[in-house]
């Protein structure tokens, strides 16, 4: 979707413009020194465009773009609060990953599926780690620095990841070939590969109808390689009420897909 003259929270996104680097870390050497405020207005009018860029990703969810647009100037502002002026990274390079998980909170914290508070604040944590790794390293971290970032195991924090993640169609874009749109199923080269693709997509949304302790039970049986009876001594209950949720919920997985 492209946003070249429409009014978006008011603002004509014709009128805006892009402003040079130079011109961005000047401002922010301004703000730092002197607090000015017409300087940190100009800042942020300056980098409205890159939040439209950004808003583009989480469009076609149902989302009021008004409020998409507001949130990624939230994430804009953060960008100007927090850049170090020390390290040799561009402002809009630290601003995208800035404003993208400010909305990925802002849909994260609308969605109506349910997430267990221990999933949840782990997924918080792998979401600051990952802002944190992305200014340090100047480029986006893979999941295994960001679990060495927060001290959790991968196969956990993917987990914690996937649990507030939006589901994706597989009709969705994902790239441009000659001048025809690609979509995640162009992707998949045959028959068998769509339909395995369909049968983990229905599983992971098995999984997530679970309830945070069956999902726990089987993360740690068939993830961690756990036995019954450990996973029994780790929850705190006992090896026959493991073996009954755990094939109650594979049960319910099988049901639904």
């Amino acid at each position: 979707m492209a946003y070249n003259k429409v009014v978006i929270s008011g603002i004509n996104t014709s009128e805006l413009t892009v402003m040079k680097e130079e011109e961005k870390i000047a401002l922010l050497r301004e703000i730092r020194a002197t607090g000015s405020k017409q300087a940190r207005d100009r800042l942020i009018q300056g980098n409205l465009r890159l939040v439209l860029s950004v808003i583009q990703r989480f469009t076609g969810r149902g989302e009021d773009i008004d409020d998409l647009f507001q949130t990624g100037v939230i994430g804009l502002i953060k960008a100007v609060n927090n850049f170090d002026l020390t390290k040799e990274v561009r402002f809009s390079t630290y601003c995208v990953p800035m404003i993208a998980g400010e909305l990925r909170r802002h849909l994260r914290d609308s969605s109506h599926v349910r997430v267990s508070r221990s999933l949840r604040d782990l997924a918080y944590k792998a979401i600051q780690a990952r802002e944190r790794l992305t200014f340090s390293l100047a480029r986006e971290p893979d999941i295994g620095e960001i679990a060495a970032e927060i001290g959790e195991e991968r196969a956990d924090v993917v987990i914690a990841l996937e649990s507030i993640s939006d589901p994706v169609s597989l009709c969705e874009p994902v790239g441009n070939d000659s001048g025809d749109t690609v979509t995640m199923l162009d992707q998949i080269s045959g028959g068998e590969d769509v339909e395995s693709a369909l049968k983990e997509i229905a599983v992971r949304d098995a999984i997530r109808a679970l309830g945070s302790r069956e999902r726990e039970i089987l993360r740690k049986r068939f993830m961690q390689g756990r036995t019954q009876t450990e996973v029994a001594a780790e929850t705190g209950i006992s090896q026959a009420q493991v073996s009954r949720l755990e094939k109650s919920a594979i049960s319910r997985i099988k049901a639904s897909i």
